[in-house]
């Protein structure tokens, strides 16, 4: 590689680097962002690892490990919208990685088979490959519209993404090297395999083990083998080890909470989520299959260039002379057949869910990164124009991204959170007194209003629907003024109740804050 060409690609890391931790503090969006990040706090602020809670009462709807890493940046860097969202950030930048990793020995591994071929006549695997594909597969990741938006949200998609990704990519650097060495029962890539597999345990459930198997599984299927001896023996220690690994969160919050963790979390948030529509998330079977594309932009076209050569490729597969051993599948073959099955999976699986939300397929993504720079890198090989071109259009989305994360989304985020209104209470005095919900419930306030909410005897915030019912449990607590959050079109609810003094503090494009007194 000449030098101007590392110096680009220098560049390009440290853009995209730049780019994954500019603008994290925001204020948190959503209704997931802020309760996952007070849970988080709550944890921190009682020293405990194990039980998660929100508002003080029990929440065991996902494991820990989103919340262990905003623990450690709440202690790095205090309490704030940035610790809350750095480590989905790094597991984005992680994610990125590991492809990296993944094309280098690819790369080296298609030059060792060279050394191999037995006929001279037959395509060369590494003069079939772009050497910079390592770089494209990278860069082709961290440009996607989907590994963006949700490296900058502190959930739980990115979370099980980058894990799931480098046990898959441990996995398949070890199917690479096994044709060199079938004896090691114990090569490091499986050992680093199920470690992953135990953390993406912790990283959101079951789903850690079931991906991670069940692509594995698929792609022998797919490319008509058998699993090497070596494999099917590491399914026994390898899951015990995975067990070990996640066993150091599972174990001490059962030990801890008994059966009302496995029935929240097992039962409730694993098995009925997926069966049914609970949790009201319902969309039509066909809504991942398009979703996953749009993550991909900008790189769409190739998305589905790349997807059908590879079904072609599944069917017509070429195979390669290697001096001393049968004919194997083209390098080429072999790593686009796995991300195939990669990508399958969690797509099916999920589109066969009751309930369904854009990020759930997120681990999908960076299979079809893999699809897509095996295309790219291909397409822009000896050809400088197409290459810039390319480059050029992974560089404009950065661009567009900080424009928007500059410009556009702190207005958006002013009114999708309720930070200012609460902000603009504490700055006119009122930082003690409780806030309650008026025709709405806010899950912004779980962050913003932490210890200030009222809550039902289930830990969930009450809302009151008419100015008499506030008017009473106003009295009921003998409190002398409370905050009121509220829809903006009824503020004149309470200058019409006689009984009630109110003063409008603040309001953004759905919501107002107010004072409230009781005469």
């Amino acid at each position: 590689m000449k030098t101007h060409e590392k110096l680009t690609w220098i560049l390009f890391a440290f853009v995209l680097i730049a780019l994954y931790l500019f603008a994290l503090d925001l204020p948190l969006l959503g209704p997931d962002e802020p309760r996952y990040s007070q849970v988080a706090r709550e944890m921190y602020e009682r020293g405990d690892w194990i039980t998660t809670t929100l508002g003080g009462f029990n929440w065991f709807e996902k494991p820990a490990l989103l919340y262990w890493l905003q623990i450690t940046f709440y202690n790095l860097f205090g309490v704030s919208e940035f610790s809350a969202r750095l480590g989905s950030a790094l597991f984005g930048l992680g994610t990125t990685g590991s492809l990296f990793v993944l094309g280098k020995v690819y790369i080296a591994e298609a030059g060792k088979r060279d050394t191999e071929v037995l006929n001279t006549d037959s395509k060369l695997e590494l003069r079939r490959q772009n050497p910079e594909l390592p770089y494209w597969l990278a860069l082709v990741a961290a440009s996607s519209i989907g590994l963006i938006a949700f490296s900058r949200g502190a959930s739980f998609d990115i979370i099980i993404t980058f894990p799931i990704t480098a046990a898959l990519v441990s996995f398949f650097i070890w199917k690479l090297k096994t044709s060199r060495d079938k004896s090691n029962f114990f090569h490091p890539c499986l050992i680093s395999f199920y470690f992953f597999i135990g953390i993406a345990l912790i990283g959101k459930g079951l789903i850690g083990i079931i991906f991670p198997f069940a692509i594995v599984i698929f792609y022998y299927l797919l490319s008509r083998a058998f699993p090497e001896k070596s494999l099917v023996v590491s399914f026994v220690w390898g899951t015990i080890l995975s067990l070990i690994v996640s066993s150091v969160w599972y174990l001490p919050m059962y030990l801890t909470n008994g059966w009302a963790f496995l029935n929240e979390f097992f039962i409730q948030h694993h098995f009925q989520r997926f069966s049914s529509n609970k949790f009201q998330h319902p969309q039509p079977f066909w809504f991942f299959f398009v979703v996953l594309p749009l993550m991909t932009i900008p790189w769409i076209p190739f998305f589905f260039t790349s997807l059908w050569m590879t079904l072609k490729g599944i069917f017509v597969r070429e195979r390669v002379g290697i001096r001393g051993k049968r004919d194997q599948p083209a390098l080429q073959s072999q790593l686009s057949t796995f991300a195939f099955a990669w990508m399958l999976v969690p797509l099916i699986f999920f589109s066969l869910s009751g309930s369904k939300l854009p990020g759930y397929i997120l681990p999908s993504l960076p299979a079809a990164c893999i699809l897509i720079g095996l295309s790219v890198s291909a397409f822009v090989r000896k050809n400088g124009r197409r290459k810039f071109s390319l480059q050029m259009l992974a560089f404009l989305t950065f661009a567009v991204v900080a424009f928007l994360l500059q410009f556009a989304l702190p207005n958006f985020a002013k009114d999708d959170s309720v930070k200012s209104l609460v902000d603009s209470a504490n700055s006119k005095g009122y930082s003690i007194e409780r806030i309650l919900n008026y025709q709405t419930v806010s899950h912004s306030l779980e962050f913003y209003g932490a210890k200030r909410l009222v809550r039902t005897t289930d830990g969930k915030q009450i809302r009151f629907d008419k100015t008499e019912d506030l008017k009473e449990f106003i009295g009921s607590k003998h409190w002398n003024k409370v905050l009121v959050l509220l829809p903006t079109q009824f503020e004149k609810d309470f200058s019409e109740n006689d009984d009630l003094v109110f003063e409008p503090i603040s309001e953004n494009r759905e919501l107002a804050i107010i004072a409230v007194t009781r005469k």
